[in-house]
């Protein structure tokens, strides 16, 4: 069947299964736009920048576990888009990215908002695609979402010149996608799962260190299995909150620079460690030096090129973390032939780590006269049941919403880990919005990070969707000053931000809903009016400028040199000495 290439694009669409697409139009793909106007069966989202799109996307891939799509045209809008491309790439979001681009015979020579897309986005993408003829679209539209849902999942590029979608040529949809060059590993290999079963049934000090990888494999399930099996403590990445209950007794919560001192201590102390869809992140490792150096380290990841990438691991397993789990689960059973599962090592492991809960908790100082960030991760905790669809810019409020959120299902929480994206919130929000308009999405964000994206509040307004926005109003760039404080000295520099503009103001100028607290005594009051109120709302809160995130790792130390509390001079000038690098 012959139709124009605009229509094919919307018609492979329909057939992966896409019901939203978050774009903002322009020349190169107006002919989309023109049959978007009567296709049936897709919503389009209109935001206001392209990065948003991309973030929008992504928001929706990650609590959905479906693949996201945005549409942008070329040039500048393409160029735009990169960040969000970037982003997906670091923290493995399965996305398709439509981009314009000029007609083909004008590539190269430098016509009107050209930009050589696929070269900008190769770096940034797990594939990237340029439509030279209208018969490939189908073919390469069916293998962009095979590649973004498959193996480790990421971010595709599908760059469209005009004219392709201007032509009518055969659309050719092909059933099924066989690609030489890519056969990603499921199934573990059983010799390696064995050697794994036999080192934690053996193990006196465990622990399970889980990634965002157990959530993208909807391993949650497995994982609690293990870990119950065995008794053994869990700790997550900031990509992995929500894997494993934080209500559990098991649960470590964050491990790395601003994790718990108990996960640290108990990975640092760990005779097994099980990296479990993690890949050794600087912010979690630390000194690598000093990394659990006396564990015998088992890593399970579906990506071959992750495993021993940071840390030499002594045990690899390549494959699927749900299929692996499953099978490592049998092979324990197998192992311990009915034996008892808990022998008396473990449970003299179990006290040291129930001791370091007690004398190490997170805390932070109350004040009746100023609201401190913890308080207010903590009410919105209680007062959502750890059940809201969870999203944050990046900064201090980032890691408050870790530490003091109590995530208790996958799927909840996105974040921008990797890539450690200003702006993201809001535009993320809206995607896990889009994808079920019934949630409770709260973006938990900055004054300095909400600037960055807030122009899509008016997206929020004009698409219905009622994202629930908590800014902790620190006036500046809160983690700069952080680590300006403790690291340099004390020397503040371009950290400020005072008052401008006014959010309540900017809010309802954008048809939101607009509050504002300044004492801790408002605090739940305004919480329960936000969730209540069936529009976008932004809650303007109005914290102690001076709180910092505690604990705290300096860059270059190990997780054993945690900061608990504001560092004494000498402290101070120690992380100075040996600070490597932001």
């Amino acid at each position: 069947m012959k139709m124009p290439g605009a229509r094919m694009v919307l018609e492979a669409l329909k057939r992966e299964g896409v019901d939203v697409v978050f774009g903002l139009p322009g020349g190169a793909v107006l002919p989309i736009y023109d049959v978007l106007y009567d296709f049936e069966g897709l919503r389009h989202i209109l935001v206001r920048q392209e990065a948003a799109a991309g973030h929008a996307a992504e928001g929706y891939a990650r609590t959905t576990g479906k693949v996201g799509v945005c549409l942008v045209t070329s040039g500048p809008a393409a160029t735009n888009l990169v960040t969000a491309l970037q982003d997906a790439y670091m923290d493995s979001i399965p996305i398709v990215a439509f981009t314009g681009q000029v007609p083909t015979h004008l590539i190269g020579n430098d016509a009107f908002q050209e930009a050589d897309n696929v070269g900008i986005t190769r770096p940034c993408t797990k594939h990237n695609f340029l439509v030279k003829d209208g018969k490939d679209l189908g073919p390469i539209i069916r293998e962009a979402f095979h590649l973004a849902a498959t193996g480790r999942p990421g971010p595709v590029h599908v760059d469209l010149p005009k004219d392709v979608l201007v032509k009518e040529a055969e659309f050719l949809w092909p059933e099924r996608i066989v690609l030489r060059s890519y056969n990603p590993t499921y199934d573990g290999h059983p010799g390696q799962i064995k050697r794994a079963a036999r080192a934690l049934v053996r193990s006196k000090r465990p622990v399970l260190y889980v990634g965002g990888g157990v959530i993208s494999a909807d391993a949650n399930g497995e994982l609690a299995e293990l870990a119950e099996l065995l008794q053994i403590p869990v700790t997550t990445t900031l990509m992995g909150l929500g894997a494993f209950p934080a209500d559990h007794a098991l649960s470590l919560g964050m491990l790395g620079m601003h994790g718990t001192y108990f996960a640290n201590m108990a990975v640092h102390h760990s005779d097994v460690l099980v990296a479990i869809g993690a890949r050794f992140d600087d912010r979690v490792t630390g000194k690598v030096d000093a990394f659990a150096p006396g564990a015998e380290i088992i890593h399970i990841d579906i990506d071959p090129s992750s495993i021993s990438k940071n840390i030499k691991v002594h045990v690899p397993i390549v494959g699927d973390c749900r299929r692996v789990l499953r099978a490592l689960v049998r092979a324990v059973r197998e192992e311990l032939g009915g034996a008892a599962p808990v022998p008396d090592a473990r449970r003299a492991w179990h006290g040291q780590v129930d001791d370091w809960k007690r004398r190490f908790p997170l805390r932070y100082e109350w004040s009746d006269e100023v609201i401190k960030p913890q308080y207010v991760i903590e009410e919105l905790s209680r007062l959502t049941g750890g059940d809201a669809w969870m999203v944050t810019g990046v900064g201090q409020h980032q890691m408050w919403t870790a530490q003091h959120y109590r995530f208790r299902s996958p799927r909840r929480w996105c974040t921008s880990g990797g890539l450690g994206t200003m702006g993201y919130g809001l535009p993320t929000a809206m995607g896990v919005q889009a994808a079920d308009p019934s949630r409770l999405v709260v973006n938990v964000d900055g004054d300095g990070s909400f600037a960055m994206n807030s122009q899509e509040l008016a997206t929020c307004f004009t698409e219905n969707l009622p994202v629930k926005t908590v800014i902790i109003n620190n006036s500046g760039h809160g983690m700069v000053r952080q680590w300006q404080r403790i690291i340099y000295k004390e020397r503040y520099c371009a950290i400020d931000l005072p008052g401008i503009p006014d959010w309540v103001k900017l809010a309802e100028a954008y048809g939101c809903v607009g509050l504002r607290v300044t004492r801790p005594s408002e605090v739940a009051s305004a919480i329960e009016k936000m969730l209540s109120t069936p529009a976008p709302v932004v809650l303007d809160v109005c914290v102690d400028k001076d709180e910092c995130v505690f604990p705290m790792v300096p860059a270059g130390g190990a997780n054993t040199d945690m900061i608990l509390a504001p560092p004494t001079r000498e402290v101070r000038d120690k992380a100075a000495r040996s600070q490597t690098g932001f």
